[in-house]
């Protein structure tokens, strides 16, 4: 589906890790992280609830900080949460959130998610998948790193469970109505809005660090919401 040299949508900047994430990276990361070898991921296994059958399963892609997982991870126990985010501060930062509030409910990979979801997660895994605030790449000259594009809509689908939700979110409206067209046009989804726009935003979803920084700047925020449709009869 993909490439071998795709472009990738995310760069790999040398942020600052503080000790605290330094420290949770190291030592929690064996309780919450779940390591990517290019094989599956037995999520069943990884949440070891010890319950006939998986509960239900959630997956944040790019969760940044972890603002939005960590709280429905706390506020939502009987429901497993994945998060998959490539940049370690974010990720050590969500460790501890994980470690205080002492989450069993909650997992996370650090690595690229295109990668992950391709070749480690089985089809028809999750009832939700949020997608809040990806990296709009506003240069036209970047637009090709945008992780929401067709090829990658369509793999998000086949991960979704037959009525499964796809949640996605951005301050920069140019992205909005290229999500929009995208996933409008995958057909294993069907959009949630009445006039196949946008939708209000999430009760559940905090505001999140990129959020409250794009109002400071003026920006609106669209959110879009699709179910994945039953299979057509043959």
């Amino acid at each position: 589906m993909y490439a071998q040299r795709r472009i990738r949508s995310f760069v790999l900047r040398a942020g600052r890790v503080t000790v605290a994430q330094e420290r949770a990276l190291a030592e929690l990361w064996p309780t919450y992280g779940l390591d990517f070898a290019g094989g599956p991921i037995d999520l069943d296994v990884a949440f070891a609830r010890g319950t006939p059958g998986p509960a239900a399963r959630c997956l944040e892609i790019g969760f940044g900080s972890g603002e939005v997982i960590g709280a429905l991870a706390q506020n939502n126990r009987d429901v497993d949460y994945l998060g998959i985010e490539v940049h370690r501060a974010g990720v050590g930062r969500l460790l501890l959130q994980a470690s205080q509030a002492k989450l069993a409910n909650l997992r996370v990979v650090c690595h690229d998610a295109v990668e992950v979801l391709r070749d480690a997660i089985p089809d028809e895994c999750f009832d939700e998948i949020l997608v809040f605030f990806p990296d709009p790449w506003h240069k036209k000259r970047h637009h090709k790193r945008r992780l929401i594009e067709p090829k990658f809509v369509e793999l998000l689908a086949k991960k979704m469970r037959r009525g499964g939700v796809l949640r996605l979110g951005t301050d920069w409206q140019d992205y909005a109505e290229h999500m929009l067209a995208v996933c409008n046009a995958e057909p294993q989804l069907e959009s949630l809005s009445p006039d196949g726009t946008y939708v209000a935003r999430p009760d559940f979803r905090p505001p999140t660090r990129f959020e409250r920084r794009g109002e400071r700047l003026g920006h609106g925020v669209w959110d879009l919401a699709y179910a994945k449709r039953a299979p057509s009869a043959s």
